[in-house]
């Protein structure tokens, strides 16, 4: 186990060595980050990473193989692009979390601001509290699902991605409408949950949303939509 204490050292110096193949099966521990940015950016290899305190803006970002956890709360863009593997977050998250996530999972055990998981690319995204306005805007592939309630605009614009809400949902996006939940949603939904260590949570009032698939292509009729 490698010990980081950024009181000591830098986060450069931090990152470096998540950069390095000497990273693979390692374990780090940050210790003293008191809000600082950029905290385990760009890590690539299969190292564990926890974050001992809050982290500034982008902490995990282009994460790809690592397992990053953060013992309290996440700035700005958190998981931002990541890749592969695994980022928790134990408090809440700001805004714009795991905004265009290419893969891998992200859990927010407390809430998260607006934005969450805009243009996501294939990530999935487990949220044990609520989100706010315009999560999901022009998602397009994917899960985020949460707990909680979901803030004005859920949706807007997505394409292939699905939502799954147990709270309550103040408004949808352009485009963004409630959908069955069939054998298969709830299948995910409850494989999503337990991969994110929530699989006590009751499904039973779990609701899912997606595109309505009328914005794919330009129709005049719709125009108002756009």
């Amino acid at each position: 186990m490698t010990n980081f204490d950024l009181k000591d050292n830098t986060v450069r110096d931090l990152n470096q060595a998540l950069h390095q193949d000497s990273a693979d099966k390692a374990e780090f521990v940050v210790s003293n980050s008191n809000g600082k940015h950029s905290i385990a950016v760009g890590a690539m290899y299969d190292s564990t990473v926890t974050v001992d305190g809050h982290a500034g803006y982008y902490c995990g970002g282009m994460n790809q193989n690592a397992n990053i956890t953060i013992n309290g709360n996440a700035g700005s863009g958190c998981a931002e692009n990541i890749m592969s593997g695994t980022v928790r977050v134990k408090g809440n998250a700001s805004q714009y979390c795991a905004a265009t996530g290419q893969g891998g999972l992200v859990i927010v055990e407390g809430d998260t601001s607006s934005r969450c998981g805009i243009s996501m690319k294939g990530v999935d995204i487990v949220v044990g509290g609520s989100i706010g306005n315009l999560s999901a805007f022009m998602a397009q592939s994917g899960c985020l699902v949460v707990c909680g309630d979901a803030g004005e605009a859920l949706g807007d614009s997505a394409y292939e991605a699905r939502f799954y809400v147990g709270g309550k949902v103040a408004s949808l996006g352009a485009d963004c409408i409630e959908k069955p939940m069939e054998d298969e949603h709830r299948a995910q939904l409850k494989e999503l949950l337990e991969a994110a260590g929530m699989g006590d949570v009751d499904t039973s009032g779990f609701k899912r949303y997606g595109s309505a698939r009328r914005l794919y292509n330009f129709n005049i009729d719709n125009a108002g939509e756009y």
